[in-house]
């Protein structure tokens, strides 16, 4: 029998659709345990990638084992709709390019066309992900953009409010220009990329013939110098090089290429030494331009002197802040330089660099230049590179939990477990406070209303609220709409919102609690523990600083717990060679063509045993193909086996006869194996014992039983109660082969998904048997190398193989087993194994006769 994965799951699809399996498995086990999952939201307006099959599968895998057992498992959809990834969409749609062209065209307009963009691919998905068999509720689907879910929003963020944790200040923060808006710490670490761009040694003049030597990859930012930090605690030098003096570190002299040490002193020395500043575009009012103190100056890089620009530095703009510094901006929110910057007005910064440069050269102020490679932020969505920026923005006050946070943490089983105190306990141990605010549009608005005459501010926690103080029905919580409801200050003023929209990361990250609209409705299903938290979440390796850091810290802010028990963080997926897919590459591979030339089931099961979980995974046709083969193909040509010898379908587990014994008890060894694994999560083990056990089935067990078949019944029922178990075993693995595999042998239930997960019968198993039958293969295997290696058949019978394993005596059973494999004579025993070659005549006949 041809096995054709594709062609049958097409089959089974239909089977479960028109007997509803799904909706009966969430029937049959409703009134059992809660198993709460959380379906991390994927944005509608994009196709699925073959990664999406990767995390799919993972999850569907946990979630069937789980209903088996008896749990019941709600399995809800949702979807992420807010963000710049359906703005950029809408831009593409109306053919614009800019905030400025959002705000010709108007805001309306475009928060329509976000609208009609939000579920662009949503068939695809469905389609996908019924496809692959991974079951999901798309009828319950949370939708992040609905009122009752931005409700919700408005009430954490009032918590958080509450608490003094939401804040306004006026900070350096990753800003991406092109989007015109600025981003968190976890959105910039979604995408660096490692470039290679020219840096520049500037001199800045003390006096005549005498300089700070300072080092910067950003030429663009010098405009907006005002100091310069010194490590006090570091020795510094006066070095002469042909007719200057240039100060620096002394550990950094190697930047020099002919110099001579005139004078050793500390950095604290230099503390309070004015230089004459670079250029004076911008006007300023407080002292600038002379050395200060920063811990942070190290000696990795550069000179030990660092260029400070608060408008562009985090650290400068905290140094600039203790050292009541100005702060120079000479750059709009294009990225581009104003007006007031004569020599470059208009220019984007990165493009103004190589100008910039020139100039210092031409001025005898740049020592040196050049090419220095680093890792760079791009913005995660649009891939324009990011600038750090000087802007007011909302912050949350996340320092203020990092104790709570980590500690929480540690109430987590990751898979794998590195990333606990690995990627995801550093990036807690090194947190930042999260800019939460947004200069955009297609967004949940930032719930604050602010007076217009007092400045007085309050936050909105409900639409009810809302309502009462504006005395307006609210109908959608969008731009434009909701910047239109003011009400009055009680100083008679006006207040109306702040015009910033929230970073979209929160919708997702909130929606343990906002899926259900909390505290609206659901709330003692959420504090009772019915639907918080989750036993278990799955997606990307990328997501520890996305969705699960960010999931975390709402749960951390509103409960105090962390809201998810058990995750697994799964490894990106690349090509054949090891390369990141990109469009650009042309090295993308689509889940159709995996799963219309192998089947889905294939797929998913080739992510399960390619490597460990948290390993990038090289996607390769070729690898499909032999799992195909090897794994696939191994057990069905098993089951056709089965079909041409069964004599009804009566399953039996109990024999005397050797092979019978020993394979029931590694199926029943299997069983208990996998539970163990799965109840911890680890997949990638569970699945590669099915490859073992195919092997001993299929090349161990049917082929030296097959003279047996012929003759006992018994060795059929057998098989039967094999296949019939490992189809259950195996069902949460492969859901549309164990179907068909079940539905052959004609389960008792309607659907092998519907069937309990089998329990092991620890009573047969018998390690020391299992044990003793491995050591038999690995014999005949010896043994048969031997014959190849001789050049003699197996067909042609030998005297003798002599063993080394003396404990084998008195297996009489397991010889004989050897006896056959091998076709020896005898078995005889000693120091290595050893196969007589000699063929006599009358072994020589008897091979003839054969």
């Amino acid at each position: 029998m041809i096995l054709d994965l594709p062609k049958i799951e097409k089959k089974i699809l239909k089977l479960w659709k028109n007997k509803k399996i799904f909706q009966k498995s969430l029937k049959k086990t409703e009134k059992g345990k809660r198993f709460v999952f959380y379906e991390g939201p994927p944005f509608a307006n994009g196709l699925p990638g073959i990664h999406h099959l990767l995390s799919r599968a993972f999850k569907d895998i946990i979630l069937r084992y789980k209903t088996m057992q008896g749990f019941y498992v709600e399995r809800r959809a949702g979807w992420d709709t807010h963000g710049l990834p359906i703005e950029m969409a809408a831009e593409k749609k109306l053919g614009i390019k800019s905030k400025k062209e959002i705000e010709e065209i108007g805001i309306d307009k475009f928060i329509d066309e976000c609208q009609h963009n939000v579920f662009t691919h949503k068939k695809d998905w469905e389609e996908f992900t019924e496809r692959i068999g991974f079951w999901l509720d798309f009828k319950k689907a949370y939708i992040t953009c609905s009122n009752e879910y931005i409700e919700s929003l408005f009430w954490i963020l009032k918590q958080i409010w509450d608490k003094g944790l939401l804040y306004h200040d006026y900070k350096v923060v990753p800003f991406c220009p092109r989007c015109g808006t600025s981003l968190s710490s976890h959105e910039v670490a979604q995408e660096y990329k490692r470039i290679k761009e020219n840096s520049v040694y500037v001199k800045l003049k003390i006096k005549k013939d005498t300089y700070l030597l300072v080092w910067t990859t950003t030429p663009w930012t010098l405009p907006g110098n005002v100091g310069v930090a010194v490590n006090p605690k570091l020795v510094y030098v006066k070095a002469k090089v042909g007719s200057d003096y240039l100060i620096l570190a002394k550990e950094r002299l190697k930047v020099l290429e002919d110099y001579k040490v005139i004078e050793e002193f500390k950095g604290k020395d230099l503390l309070g030494l004015e230089y004459h500043p670079l250029y004076s575009f911008m006007p300023f009012d407080k002292k600038a331009h002379y050395v200060v103190a920063g811990d942070f100056v190290s000696l990795d890089e550069g000179t030990g002197l660092v260029h400070m620009a608060p408008a562009f530095g985090v650290d400068d703009m905290i140094i600039g802040k203790k050292n009541n510094m100005p702060v120079l901006m000479p750059v709009d929110e294009e990225g581009r330089f104003k007006k007031e910057v004569k020599n470059w007005a208009g220019m984007f910064v990165k493009d103004a660099d190589p100008l910039i440069v020139e100039d210092l050269k031409k001025r005898e102020l740049l020592l040196k230049e050049e090419m220095y490679e680093h890792e760079y932020p791009f913005c995660w969505r649009c891939s324009s590179p990011l600038l750090y920026y000087a802007k007011n923005s909302w912050f949350i006050r996340t320092t203020a939990i990092k104790k709570e946070l980590i500690a929480n943490n540690k109430k987590i089983n990751w898979v794998p477990d590195y990333i606990k105190e690995g990627r995801f306990g550093e990036w807690l141990r090194e947190i930042k406070d999260w800019n939460l605010s947004r200069e955009r549009y297609w967004g949940t608005p930032l719930p604050i209303w602010k007076c217009d005459k007092c400045e007085e501010q309050i936050i909105i926690g409900s639409i009810k609220e809302l309502e009462k103080l504006s005395n307006k029905k609210v109908k959608d919580l969008h731009r434009p709409y909701i910047d239109k409801i003011t009400f009055k200050c009680k100083c008679k003023g006006e207040m109306k919102r702040v015009p910033e929209v929230i970073d979209c990361w929160f919708d997702s990250g909130s929606m343990p609690f906002s899926q259900w609209h909390y505290p609206y409705e659901n709330k003692d299903k959420i504090d009772k523990g019915e639907f918080f938290p989750a036993d278990f979440i799955c997606e990307g390796i990328d997501q520890t600083r996305g969705w699960f850091y960010t999931l975390l810290v709402i749960s951390t802010l509103i409960k105090n717990d962390t809201c998810y028990r058990n995750v697994i963080s799964l490894g990106l997926v690349l090509d054949a060679k090891g390369k990141k897919m990109s469009k650009s590459k042309g090295n993308i591979v689509m889940p159709s063509e995996a799963i219309d030339k192998f089947g889905a089931d294939c797929a998913r099961f080739y992510f399960y045993t390619i490597n460990q979980v948290g390993d990038a995974k090289r996607f390769d046709f070729k690898d499909v193909q032999s799992l195909y083969r090897k794994f696939f193909d191994t057990i069905w040509q098993s089951y056709s086996f089965f079909s041409l010898h069964a004599d009804g379908f009566k399953a039996k587990k109990n024999s005397k006869n050797i092979l019978d014994k020993w394979i029931v008890s590694r199926i029943e060894s299997l069983n208990l194996e996998v539970i163990e694994k799965l109840d911890k999560f680890d997949i990638v083990s569970a699945a590669r014992l099915f490859e073992d056990f195919a092997d001993d089935l299929s090349n161990w067990y049917i082929r030296r039983s097959r003279k047996r078949f012929q003759k006992s019944e018994q060795a059929s029922q057998i098989l039967y109660y094999l296949l019939l178990k490992l189809s259950q075993l195996l069902a949460p693995f492969t859901p549309f082969f164990t179907e068909e595999l079940y539905q052959k042998l004609k389960g008792k239930e309607e659907s092998v998904h519907l069937s309990e997960y089998p329990k092991p019968d620890k009573k047969i198993i018998d390690k020391k048997l299992e044990e003793k039958m491995k050591q038999i293969r690995e014999i005949s295997a010896q043994g048969l190398a031997q014959r190849a290696e001789a050049g003699i058949k197996v067909r042609q019978p030998l005297k003798e193989l002599r063993i080394m394993n003396k404990e084998l005596r008195k297996e009489k059973e397991l010889l004989e087993i050897i006896k056959e494999e091998v076709n020896v004579k005898e078995i005889a025993f000693g120091n290595q194994v050893k196969l007589d070659t000699k063929i006599t005549k009358e072994l020589e006949a008897e091979g003839k006769d054969r």
